[in-house]
């Protein structure tokens, strides 16, 4: 029995004793605790592992594998000083080529999100321009077919600031825009700016009432040639060669549009001039005086404050001048559908102050030079849009006068843009 399992022992591959203060494999720090070779009291037990002829091997005593994120030198032997410093420098040189390239990454990433805004910026612009232009075309033909049977301009343009009265008012209440603290001194200044403002828009509508949409807009088209002279009248902006060249098509284009417009009539023609001169009042006192005042605010603030203003200026205005002309027994009493008056005065009132505010949410962004070449497309759009819904006769001379002045427009916005970039 002692020589079977003698021979069997013998006949297995040797298997590799660790030695005492050996690594594993795997980083871990091993001891072998002492061998026994007795097998006295063991000998007779058939049952006991090992047999008693092989030596009696104890359990290896592992300590377990510690890491570390950092270099820890006050556990080291002084005999392994130097290289620890040395892998403490690799890993710091390491670390900062690691810092160097999250640095590139993070560029990288700014670069990319700046460019992503700047799509974003652009395609918002886009879209106030596009809500400009269409709230603009949706209150002239709205306004138009109210006017045509209500003549009363000025009840209608009260209505108009009293529906964007109330829209400022919940945008300040639901704080969808920060409400402004507004001074005595700033009122003092916008005061003549709400009053021209008024005007401007009042004139409007009296123009709008009288004669074609497309007519008040050709007529329109001469605002720049008013702003040259009110800037050089009240600002000493005296201008150069090429805008006067500007200005020439724009007067000729509009006085041939005049000449062989159907519904012309001086009523309908001198608002519309007297819309120019207003709107035109209000950009030079606004450069003028907002300049000056050392707590100036922002356009939509500014416009906002304008419109409530010009309502308040406007209601007894309008009470006296045509009284009490909108209550539901005159209407009746003038034949007039009540529902369509009232619903297309309201869808009126909302694009004329909604255009209003995209127009100054739109210079928030722009150059005034930018501001005024989109206000001419809007012109154009406008002008094409009213022919073709109203279906407004157009002579062919007619069409060239409209056309040879908003070239002209366009001419000029260019000039004061070159004019701008060179100053």
């Amino acid at each position: 029995m002692h020589l079977q399992s003698a021979s069997f022992s013998a006949a297995r591959s040797p298997l590799p004793m660790p030695r005492a203060g050996s690594k594993q494999p795997d980083g871990g720090h091993c001891s072998v605790l002492p061998i026994s070779s007795s097998s006295s009291s063991s000998s007779s037990s058939f049952s006991s592992y090992p047999p008693p002829f092989l030596p009696r091997i104890r359990p290896l005593s592992c300590r377990p594998t510690r890491f570390f994120l950092t270099p820890r030198l006050a556990n080291r032997k002084s005999s392994l000083g130097l290289t620890t410093v040395v892998k403490a420098a690799e890993d710091a040189a390491r670390a900062a080529a690691g810092g160097t390239e999250n640095h590139g990454e993070a560029a990288a990433s700014s670069y990319g999100s700046s460019s992503t805004s700047g799509t974003v910026k652009k395609l918002q612009l886009g879209f106030l321009f596009g809500l400009w232009y269409l709230f603009n075309i949706y209150f002239n033909i709205y306004d138009k077919q109210v006017l045509k049977v209500y003549p009363f301009p000025i009840t209608i343009t009260t209505f108009h600031f009293a529906i964007g009265t109330v829209l400022i008012w919940l945008m300040w209440m639901t704080n969808l825009y920060k409400r402004p603290r507004i001074s005595s001194k700033q009122l003092v200044a916008i005061l003549p700016l709400a009053v021209v403002h008024t005007l401007a828009n009042l004139f409007t509508n009296m123009s709008l009432g009288k004669v074609a949409v497309s007519f008040t807009h050709t007529i329109k088209a001469l605002e720049p040639f008013f702003t040259v002279v009110l800037s050089a009248m009240f600002l000493g902006e005296l201008p150069n060669l090429w805008v006067l060249i500007s200005l020439m098509p724009i007067v000729g284009g509009v006085a041939m549009a005049s000449l062989t417009e159907a519904s012309f009539n001086w009523a309908g023609f001198w608002s519309a001039m007297a819309s120019n001169l207003t709107n035109q009042s209000r950009n030079v006192l606004s450069k003028k005086i907002m300049d000056k005042d050392e707590e100036t605010m922002d356009n939509i603030t500014l416009f906002s404050i304008i419109t409530v203003m010009s309502f308040f200026l406007l209601v007894p205005v309008s009470l006296l001048v045509e009284g009490i002309k909108f209550t539901p027994s005159y209407m009746r009493f003038a034949g007039l559908n009540l529902k369509e008056v009232y619903v297309r005065s309201f869808l009126a009132g909302v694009c004329f102050h909604a255009y209003q505010q995209a127009s100054y949410m739109i210079l928030a962004e722009v150059s005034p030079v930018t501001h005024s070449v989109g206000n001419c497309v809007k012109r154009v759009v406008v002008i094409i849009s009213s022919v073709l819904f109203f279906r407004t006769p157009v002579s062919p001379i007619n069409s060239i006068g409209t056309g040879v002045a908003l070239i002209g427009v366009f001419l000029y916005s260019r000039v004061k843009r070159t004019k701008s970039k060179s100053a």
